[in-house]
C-alpha cells in the first residue's frame, strides 16, 4: 500500500486512532512523571487536550485537509491543559497553518507541516528544555523532512518519523539527568509517540470504526440529552440565588481495566451513591467501557477527582449555571420591556482590573476572593484548567485589564495561551503555588498602571517560600531521599526533601527545614486530610527554635495535599 496524497478524511482517521491509543495508555504516560505524586498528570492532560481536538474534528471533519486540520487545531487550542497539552496544541496549530488552503498534501508537504508544528511549539515555550516532548517532536519532524526528499510515500515518511520518535524518546534520560535518576523516559514524549503510532497504523489501513466509536461514545445519548434538557428547562423559573449547586458538570470516564495500576474497580451503584452526596440532578449512564455523567455540583473539581479513580476522563464540560441563569433572566426581562428609541442605554463602567486565580479547595478559594479576586477557576494540583476555562473567565469579566494568577507551574502556559487569544489586555503573573499567588495579590494596587502591577506582583513571588506535603504513588529515589509507595513526601518548592510513613513527622521536618532566622510569618493551609490538632502540633514544634515567628492556620480544603506551607 502506498499513499502519495493525504486528504482531510484520511488525516481525520489518523487523528482518531492516535487519540484512542493515547486514551488507552493514559496511565502509562501518567506513570512516567518524574515526581511520584498522586497528581502526576501528563497523560491525563494530553488525553483531555487531544479529546477536545477530536470532539471539534468530529463536528467539522472535511474531505479538505485544511478544514480538518483547522478543526483539530481549534479544539486542541481551546482544550489545552498543562504544559504538555499546550505544547501538543501548538504542534498541530503550526501543522494547520502549514496546510492552510490545501485540499490535500503530498509527502513533502506533510513533513513540512510536522516541522512547522515543531517551530510553533518551540516559539510558545519561553525556555525550551531538551529531553522533553519538544525534542521528540523536533527530531521526528527533521527525520520526516529528510525522508520526504527521497520518497513520495506518506506511509514511508510516517514510518521513519515514528521510528525516530522512538529512538529520541529512549535518549531522553541522557539529555535530562532527572529522568535518568528516576529511570523513566519523558512522559510527554511517550504520549506523542502513542499519537504517532496511531497515525502510522491508520495510514497502513487499520480499521477505525470501533475505535472512532469509542472516541465519541453514543451510549444512552438520547435518553441522557432528554433528561438534561428537562432539568435545565425546569430551572428557568427559579431564582438565581436559589441555585445550591452552581456548576453543570458533564464528562465521561473510560473505565480502567483491572490491570491498570492505582485504579479502583468500578461499581455503578457505589459510584452513583457517592456522587449523589456531591450535588444534585445526577445522571449516570454506563456500559462495559464508558460511563457518562451529568451532575450539578458546587465543587466540580472534587467530582472529577473522585471519578478519575476509576479511569481516564474525557469530554469535560463545566458551565456556571448561576451566570447562565442570570443571563437568561435578563434576556427574558428585556423581551417584555419596550426600549424607547430616543433613550440611551447605560453601559456599565468597566472595572480597571479583573483578577482571575486558580485554586483547588473552597477554603483557599474563599481567601482569594476576600483578597479581591473576581473569578476563581477550579483547578490546580489535581486538575489543570484548560485554555477555554481561562477564556470563559476572561469573557465573563468587564475589565480594562485582566490579571491571571495560575498558581501552578503546569498551568502557566495555558493561561498565557488564553492571554494571546483574548480581546482585552491580559497579564499572566507566573505564580507557581498558592503562597506565591497570595504574595502577588498583596502587592496588587488598583490605582497604578498594569506595567507597575506586573512588576510588583512578579517581584513579590520571590519573597515567599512554598512547601507541600502529599503522598507517594510509587517507590523511587530522588537524590538522597528514598521513597516508598504510600509514604508522605515533603517538597520545598519543587525539590523532595523528606519522606516517611508518618504525616506529622514528615511535615515537621519539611517546615523546620524551610524556616530560618529571617522568617517572620508562617501560614499553614490545611487540606482535606489534615486536622487542626496536627497544625497546632506543627505550630508548637516551631515555638522553641523560632519563638518570634508568627504562625497562621487557614482551612484550605485542598485535595491530596494535607499541608501547604507559606514561609515569608
Amino acid at each position: 500500500m502506498v499513499h502519495t496524497r493525504l486528504d482531510g478524511v484520511l488525516f481525520s482517521r489518523m487523528v482518531y486512532l492516535g487519540a484512542n491509543l493515547l486514551s488507552d495508555n493514559v496511565r502509562v504516560v501518567d506513570g512516567l512523571n518524574v515526581f511520584p505524586v498522586p497528581d502526576g498528570d501528563t497523560g491525563t492532560n494530553m488525553n483531555l487536550t487531544f479529546s477536545s481536538g477530536v470532539e471539534e474534528l468530529t463536528r467539522k471533519e472535511s474531505p479538505r485537509i485544511t478544514e480538518s486540520a483547522a478543526a483539530l487545531a481549534k479544539g486542541l487550542l481551546m482544550g489545552a491543559r498543562g504544559n504538555s497539552g499546550v505544547i501538543l496544541s501548538q504542534l498541530f496549530r503550526g501543522f494547520s497553518k502549514s496546510v492552510n488552503g490545501k485540499d490535500e498534501v503530498n509527502a513533502r508537504q506533510f513533513a513540512d507541516a510536522l516541522k512547522a508544528g515543531v517551530d510553533s511549539a518551540y516559539q510558545a515555550v519561553m525556555k525550551p528544555v531538551e529531553g522533553t516532548i519538544l525534542t521528540v517532536a523536533r527530531e521526528a519532524a527533521e527525520m520526516a523532512v529528510r525522508a520526504a526528499r527521497t520518497s513520495d510515500d506518506i506511509i514511508s515518511v510516517m514510518e521513519k518519523t515514528y521510528e525516530q520518535a522512538q529512538t529520541t524518546l529512549l535518549r531522553t534520560p541522557e539529555m535530562l539527568p532527572v529522568l535518568k535518576e528516576v529511570g523513566v523516559v519523558d512522559s510527554g514524549g511517550q504520549g506523542l509517540l502513542f499519537i504517532y503510532e496511531g497515525f502510522l497504523r491508520a495510514l497502513r489501513g487499520e480499521e477505525l470504526s470501533a475505535d472512532r466509536e469509542r472516541s465519541v461514545p453514543k451510549i444512552g445519548q438520547q435518553e441522557l440529552d432528554k433528561l438534561i434538557s428537562e432539568q435545565h428547562n425546569a430551572q428557568i423559573h427559579m431564582k438565581t440565588e436559589d441555585i445550591t449547586y452552581g456548576y453543570c458538570t458533564e464528562f465521561m470516564v473510560h473505565v480502567a481495566h483491572s490491570t491498570e495500576p492505582n485504579k479502583k474497580t468500578f461499581s455503578e451503584a457505589l459510584f452513583r451513591s457517592h456522587l449523589d452526596t456531591m450535588g444534585d440532578s445526577l445522571l449516570v449512564v454506563s456500559d462495559d467501557e464508558v460511563v457518562k455523567v451529568h451532575i450539578h455540583a458546587e465543587h466540580p473539581g472534587s467530582v472529577l477527582q473522585y471519578a478519575q479513580q476509576f479511569g481516564s476522563l474525557h469530554r469535560l464540560k463545566i458551565e456556571n449555571m448561576r451566570e447562565q441563569h442570570a443571563n437568561i433572566l435578563k434576556a427574558e426581562e428585556s423581551k417584555g420591556q419596550a426600549k424607547p428609541e430616543t433613550a440611551a442605554q447605560p453601559v456599565a463602567d468597566l472595572l480597571p482590573y479583573g483578577l482571575i486565580a486558580v485554586a483547588a479547595g473552597e477554603g483557599i478559594a474563599t481567601i482569594l476572593r476576600s483578597m479581591g479576586v473576581h473569578v476563581v477557576v477550579e483547578g490546580g494540583q489535581t486538575m489543570n484548567p484548560s485554555t477555554e476555562d481561562f477564556m470563559k473567565a476572561i469573557e465573563g469579566l468587564r475589565a480594562e485589564h485582566i490579571i491571571i494568577l495560575p498558581n501552578n507551574s503546569n498551568i502557566i502556559m495555558a493561561a498565557q495561551q488564553a492571554s494571546e487569544l483574548a480581546e482585552v489586555p491580559v497579564s499572566v503573573i507566573p505564580t507557581k503555588s498558592i503562597p506565591q499567588g497570595l504574595a502577588a495579590l498583596i502587592s496588587f494596587r488598583v490605582d497604578v498602571e498594569p506595567e507597575v502591577n506586573v512588576q510588583a506582583m512578579t517581584k513579590a513571588i520571590a519573597q515567599v517560600k512554598t512547601g507541600m506535603v502529599t503522598h507517594a504513588v510509587r517507590d523511587t529515589q530522588m537524590g538522597e531521599v528514598q521513597i516508598k509507595e504510600g509514604d508522605f513526601i515533603g517538597m520545598a518548592e519543587k525539590e523532595i526533601v523528606t519522606a516517611g510513613p508518618d504525616l506529622l513527622a514528615c511535615a515537621t521536618t519539611l517546615l523546620l527545614g524551610m524556616v530560618d532566622e529571617d522568617s517572620e510569618i508562617i501560614t499553614i493551609f490545611l487540606g482535606e486530610d489534615a486536622t487542626e490538632d496536627q497544625a497546632h502540633a506543627l505550630e508548637k514544634a516551631l515555638s522553641d527554635p523560632f519563638p518570634d515567628v508568627e504562625v497562621e492556620i487557614q482551612a484550605g480544603g485542598q485535595p491530596l495535599y494535607p499541608f501547604i506551607f507559606s514561609v515569608e
